[in-house]
């Protein structure tokens, strides 16, 4: 059985370019994803997002490294403190 922990997934979108392998990174994602919010900061020329999961951890680390492996993007992961669930319950 896995566990399923709470995360936020910060994301910093520098390269607008790779806006479209980020969607669909999420839309692959999308069962585990409970919330999203993103904002453009066009002073600064980037877009920030705020993703929250609810997924194995496994899961969240993948999800993760492939974003942060897109051009111009940074990501880091804020695990919740809360006990771990298995199977998603």
């Amino acid at each position: 059985m896995q566990e399923y922990r709470v995360a936020l997934l910060a994301i910093v979108v520098e390269n607008p370019d790779a806006v479209g392998e980020l969607n669909e990174l999420l839309h692959e994602y999308g069962p585990y994803i409970i919330g999203r919010m993103g904002l453009p900061y066009p002073k600064r020329q980037v877009n920030l997002m705020s993703i929250m999961l609810d997924a194995p951890g496994d899961v969240i680390s993948a999800l993760s490294g492939k974003v942060g492996r897109l051009e111009g993007v940074s990501s880091k992961v804020v695990y919740s403190k809360l006990d771990q669930r298995e199977d998603g319950e």
